[in-house]
């Protein structure tokens, strides 16, 4: 299985309130007033809130034993809401398989016949989908028997031009010169992408540069961008990378939760 860096810890409520100086502590302490304001009619006695202050001036590790709560309350809700939108996703793909169809030009990696496919909506610029690159390269080469396709997905710039299209013409114009892989490595690598960047990159992995340039400007690779737009669109994707096993949205972009969804597709 594929090994996940530990991630960093998030920090909690109380820390990031500490961290931003006297206007965080100060949110922090109107938060704690407020609260004090809105129980204030359900308690008993004329010094209900006398006795709350005095007990947090006593007891302050109580604030960060909140802070904890709360944030665990948002973590968890983060994850119901991405497995909420996975399914949803799913069913409109299920109900309409065309979405994740597979084009002749689309770059695809593995059997074509192959019990497992993997699908990849990414931005080039994407801070997830530079994480996870070297990743899912790595899966290519560790599951010879799936089929990886990469539809390039450039949502991170103005609907039709800027770096992040510019990256994925020139991916696209790559792979028709069979160096995709080797380009789309070297793209997630660069931190700080340009169109000299990507020019540079393209000429260092042997794609002719004319060629390419040709290819970029021409009507297919423009075709192919705007169909890859409909459909996660028409899919309700929301952001990059989003990852398909056999069909069904992932919910994680963890590479090791990607990679144990194949080894349960394959064992199916």
């Amino acid at each position: 299985m594929t090994e996940t860096p530990e991630p960093r810890p998030t920090p909690t409520l109380f820390n990031r309130l500490l961290g931003e100086g006297r206007a965080g502590v100060a949110a922090l302490a109107v938060s704690v007033v407020a609260l004090i304001v809105a129980l204030s009619p359900y308690a008993s006695g004329t010094d209900f809130g006398s006795r709350v202050k005095a007990y947090l001036i006593q007891n302050p590790e109580v604030l960060q034993e909140v802070s904890v709560a709360l944030d665990q309350k948002a973590q968890q809700q983060q994850i119901v809401d991405q497995r909420q939108k996975a399914v949803e996703i799913t069913a409109r793909v299920a109900a309409n398989p065309g979405l994740l169809a597979i084009d002749a030009g689309d770059p695809a990696f593995g059997p074509a016949d192959a019990r497992v496919t993997v699908i990849e909506y990414f931005d080039f610029r994407c801070p997830g989908c530079k994480a996870t690159a070297p990743d899912v390269l790595r899966m290519i080469q560790a599951h010879p028997d799936v089929r990886f396709v990469f539809k390039d997905w450039p949502i991170l710039d103005g609907p039709t031009n800027g770096v992040s299209h510019y990256a994925a013409r020139a991916a696209l114009a790559a792979h028709q010169q069979g160096k995709y892989l080797p380009v789309f490595q070297a793209l997630m690598a660069e931190p700080a992408l340009s169109e000299p960047a990507i020019d540079a990159i393209l000429e260092a992995n042997g794609v002719t540069l004319p060629q390419a340039e040709a290819a970029m400007a021409g009507p297919a690779i423009a075709r192919r961008l705007a169909d890859t737009q409909t459909s996660a669109t028409a899919m309700g994707l929301i952001g990059t990378p989003t990852f398909f096993v056999n069909g069904t949205a992932m919910e994680s972009i963890q590479p090791a939760a990607l990679d144990r969804a194949i080894r349960e597709a394959k064992a199916r």
